[in-house]
């Protein structure tokens, strides 16, 4: 990797060898590389015989995973990680358990204390540096449980050489946060990083991934990369964005002709709406163009993005075709021009069905042309309403299919219901509270739960989540009339 970020990557790497501050916080603007730098600095630590890799948490809205924009949740899987590479720590992490069973459900300063700050206290100053990555910390979504994490982190007290690289866009929570101050933090804003090295290194990451493609033919240009770059502007999301979109085709002339209307509809509206969006503007654009596209079929993408976007936990493509009552392979019709901006799933089953950047959906919610923007509650109103119909066609006596009433739920059973079923029983009152008018669909709700109610919590109790019936129940109650 060459240009900026081998520099970034060297600077890392001699601050994890030699300098005592314990926190490198990488800082930038959307779309700048900081995940990939962090991807590839783990990659790296991997190989270092002299640095243990001690655990990575990579924050994302995208993901549609609840878990990863909890800020709770990063201390418990750092310490579970090094358990995992360290014996001396693995024994002290138990013994402490052994004491505090509910250290991790517990508030974020006393995680840090049983999870890491005593177990790490049996390791000794001559250990292997120990590097803890976590990677888009500003995607988490409570700014106040982020705040104490950074003050843990920043006032963790131990012998033993741990050091945590932390990524983020300048927030201001986060520029508030005791990361920001020099005496406790090495900080590298890559937004600051003079232009030219960043434009270099994304002219040389375009050419790689062009080059790579084994093509019986040239099918692009050195003045198109060039141009390429330009457009860019500095952003690392631009360029990968459009390299997925002309590289989502097999064929040369294809290829070469996308790369062609690519840069000159760009080229054209980069003035007007920057160039993150606008990239986002002439995928879109392309994909729903309608001298190819039938009307129904966008608005069927339209569904789907809005869904996709909103979902409060990963989903397949069948799960999602469920909900929605869609064919699964007109659902995936409805996206394969979408590939660069949607990562689809080749297996229908796949739970990763989700947008690429985060960016996507704030483009698509807030800043969008009108005939390409989503309304905002769109997604929710979809999924709740094809969650009541998902669980009043479905939920039945003993949808568990136990052989008696007094037999115990084992954990096989869960696997009697479909994935469609446990999302619309575990999320549809996320996407009821949601709404602006919930009780325009109180009727489906009250018909849903006065004839399936007992059903339903079977399957809650069945998939292990009755803690959150009365969360769901009393989230119900106060949204509607």
């Amino acid at each position: 990797m060459p240009g900026t970020r081998v520099h970034v990557l060297s600077m890392f790497m001699e601050w994890a060898r030699n300098d005592p501050i314990r926190i490198f916080w990488l800082a930038g603007l959307a779309g700048t590389g900081k995940t990939s730098i962090a991807i590839t600095l783990c990659r790296m630590l991997q190989d270092e015989p002299d640095i243990v890799l001690g655990g990575t948490f990579f924050c994302s809205r995208t993901a549609n995973v609840t878990e990863l924009t909890d800020a709770r949740c990063i201390l418990p899987t750092l310490a579970a990680s090094l358990a995992g590479v360290s014996h001396v720590f693995a024994v002290t992490l138990a013994a402490a358990l052994n004491k505090d069973s509910l250290a991790a459900s517990k508030p974020i300063s006393a995680q840090m204390n049983t999870l890491l700050q005593q177990p790490l206290s049996a390791l000794s100053q001559s250990s292997p540096s120990i590097v803890f990555v976590v990677d888009a910390i500003d995607e988490c979504s409570d700014e106040n449980e982020v705040k104490k994490l950074l003050v843990a982190i920043s006032t963790l007290a131990c012998d033993a050489n741990v050091k945590f690289i932390i990524t983020s866009r300048p927030e201001t929570h986060i520029n508030a946060s005791p990361i920001s101050r020099i005496d406790r933090s090495s900080i590298l804003r890559l937004h600051t990083i003079d232009i030219d090295e960043v434009t270099e290194d994304i002219r040389l990451y375009i050419h790689d991934a062009f080059s790579k493609q084994p093509l019986e033919k040239a099918w692009y240009t050195d003045s198109e990369v060039d141009l390429l770059t330009d457009l860019a502007d500095g952003l690392f999301i631009f360029a990968s964005t459009v390299i997925a979109y002309v590289l989502d085709s097999e064929s040369v002339d294809d290829r070469a002709a996308r790369l062609r209307t690519a840069l000159f509809a760009m080229k054209a509206s980069m003035v007007a709406t920057g160039p993150l969006d606008a990239i986002y503007e002439f995928v879109l654009t392309r994909a729903s163009s309608t001298a190819k596209v039938e009307p129904a079929e966008l608005e069927t993408t339209q569904k789907v993005l809005a869904c996709i976007l909103t979902a409060e936990a990963p989903l397949s493509i069948t799960a999602l075709a469920n909900i929605i009552a869609e064919n699964p392979d007109v659902l995936r019709a409805s996206l394969r021009r979408l590939r660069a901006v949607v990562h689809v799933p080749d297996e229908a089953e796949e739970l990763s069905l989700h947008a690429v950047h985060a960016s996507f959906g704030d483009y698509l919610f807030e800043r969008a042309a009108d005939n390409l923007l989503i309304p905002s509650l769109l997604g929710d109103e979809l999924l709740a309403r094809g969650c009541l119909r998902i669980m009043r066609e479905h939920l039945h006596f003993n949808v568990s299919q136990c052989y008696s009433s007094h037999e115990l739920n084992p954990p096989a059973h869960s696997s009697t219901v479909p994935l469609s079923l446990e999302y619309a029983c575990l999320e549809w009152a996320y996407h009821l509270v949601a709404l602006e008018q919930p009780n325009d669909i109180e009727e489906e709700l009250n018909d849903m739960f006065r004839s399936h109610f007992l059903f339903w919590l079977e399957v809650i109790c069945i998939l292990n989540e009755v803690q959150r019936a009365e969360a769901m129940l009393n989230l119900a109650a106060s949204t509607v009339s």
